[in-house]
């Protein structure tokens, strides 16, 4: 590309957006109202990133979440009005029932609702780990984590290793791996401490993100699916401006603008551009001139999780009937680590969603279609006939079977967020303030990762996309534009 891009050849946009999920949408959003020209490239065909909602099955019109499923009406104040401007009702997650665990060695236990522990001992360590870590975690420092209490020395230990050390306990492990498992879909050996801390932090704190109560990360679900807001947010967008399956593969610019093309090699220009993509997928987009340092790092010291749903239909709420809540945790057992009923009543829409996360959903991934959903169906019928809270009888058959896998999308390379290991906060902390949020001149970066506030979540998406709009509106009113 030359030193001055030529603006005047083709149609010129004030801002280009690369990604249509929740982030590059609210950024988009912000943008057009404001007055200034828009376009939007999407590697899918469709909009909404890691929100994707799909009818439940050709009996009903209920629908169900193979992506992103709870928000909050408290602290997660963004996504929830627009989950009202987009029509939704809510569908509060279901507390009430009781939860079967499945033991490492075999076992089950039949408990009440938000129960976890096996035994005394267990629940003993559980309050100590929690204890001890929600008090680092309101120690630290949530917009500079390197610059907060003994924070270089945490960056140094896995999450793992740090829980060993607050405390020596058979449940330990199992705790830590949970914990990493449920929220990034990674194990307590591949994240940062400090990075973990953070993460707890930006969602107010351990015991709400693991939550399914009022403030918690899983309180409540929409009624149509929350693929909905990305959807109405794309239809406040003039016609024509998100293009679908826009793969892009190179964004180069100067002093005068940027231009982004296509692996369909179709080009776009404009004064400014947003990347919606998390930082692991940076190289797979070539940067002319190249990213700084800060953001080579970001790119290559974060993985993004393994996080996968099956998710089954059936006519009749068959475990409330025997009086289960449709959940079960096995923190160490089989490939799912934990169910949550995802049904919505007023649509006669009953479902179980189990999640495969971490290790195990890297292992069944190995396996053909047919085989994964023999091995989890094996342990689901497992877990709810041989615990003997059904009294013999058998679990129905699903009417339909619903499942993805995040780490076999490529445009997605998993789920949650980026994740970042031992050492990255640190080494980014001596580069630069602010790694995840900074332009790297007319190239800004937005994303649910870049959130001081529920970064991981739709919440935190929206935030960076409120965020990246009014950066970008600030930016371009400066130019005199």
């Amino acid at each position: 590309m030359s030193d001055q891009i030529q603006l005047t050849n083709h149609k010129q946009y004030d801002v280009i957006v690369v990604g249509a999920g929740l982030s590059g949408l609210q950024t988009a959003v912000k943008v057009q109202h404001a007055g200034f020209s828009v376009i939007v490239l999407e590697a899918l065909d469709r909009v909404g990133g890691k929100t994707l909602s799909v009818q439940s099955s050709s009996q009903g019109k209920g629908v169900n979440d193979l992506g992103a499923a709870w928000i909050n009406d408290s602290s997660q104040s963004e996504i929830y009005k627009l989950f009202l401007e987009a029509g939704l009702k809510p569908e509060k997650q279901l507390d009430e029932g009781n939860t079967l665990r499945q033991i490492e060695d075999g076992s089950y236990i039949s408990v009440p609702f938000g129960q976890l522990f096996v035994d005394e001992e267990e629940a003993a360590a559980f309050a100590v780990l929690f204890g001890a870590l929600r008090k680092v975690t309101d120690a630290s420092n949530l917009e500079d984590p390197i610059t907060g209490p003994d924070a270089k020395r945490l960056d140094s230990l896995t999450f793992a290793e740090y829980c060993k050390e607050l405390l020596e306990s058979p449940s330990t492990p199992i705790i830590a791996t949970y914990l990493a498992r449920a929220l990034l879909g990674v194990e307590g050996d591949e994240v940062s401490a400090l990075f973990m801390i953070n993460y707890f932090k930006s969602g107010t704190g351990i015991l709400n993100l693991v939550s399914d109560g009022p403030d918690g990360g899983q309180y409540l679900r929409a009624n149509k699916g929350m693929q909905t807001i990305s959807k109405y947010l794309a239809a406040q967008l003039p016609s024509g401006s998100i293009h679908l399956t826009s793969v892009v593969k190179s964004v180069s610019q100067s002093a005068a603008g940027v231009e982004v093309v296509t692996t369909a090699n179709k080009t776009f220009r404009a004064a400014r551009a947003v990347v919606s993509l998390p930082s692991a997928l940076y190289p797979t987009i070539s940067f002319s001139p190249a990213l700084p340092p800060s953001k080579s790092i970001l790119s290559e010291g974060t993985a993004i999780g393994a996080y996968g749903k099956i998710i089954y239909v059936w006519a009749i709420p068959w475990w409330r009937e025997a009086g289960l809540s449709g959940t079960f945790e096995a923190p160490l057992s089989g490939h799912v680590s934990f169910t949550r009923e995802t049904s919505v009543p007023e649509d006669n829409q009953w479902s179980i969603t189990c999640f495969i996360v971490g290790d195990p959903a890297r292992e069944l991934s190995k396996y053909a279609q047919k085989v994964r959903r023999e091995k989890v169906w094996a342990q689901f019928k497992q877990v709810f006939e041989g615990s003997g809270v059904l009294k013999g009888a058998k679990v129905p058959e699903p009417i339909q079977v619903h499942e993805i896998a995040w780490k076999r999308n490529q445009y997605a390379d998993g789920a949650p967020t980026a994740v970042m290991g031992p050492g990255v906060l640190t080494v980014l902390g001596e580069v630069t303030v602010n790694p995840l949020r900074e332009p790297w001149r007319r190239v800004h970066f937005v994303g649910t990762e870049t959130s001081l506030v529920w970064k991981g979540y739709m919440d935190g998406a929206v935030r960076s996309g409120i965020r990246g709009g009014e950066e970008v509106v600030k930016a371009l009113r400066e130019e005199g534009r």
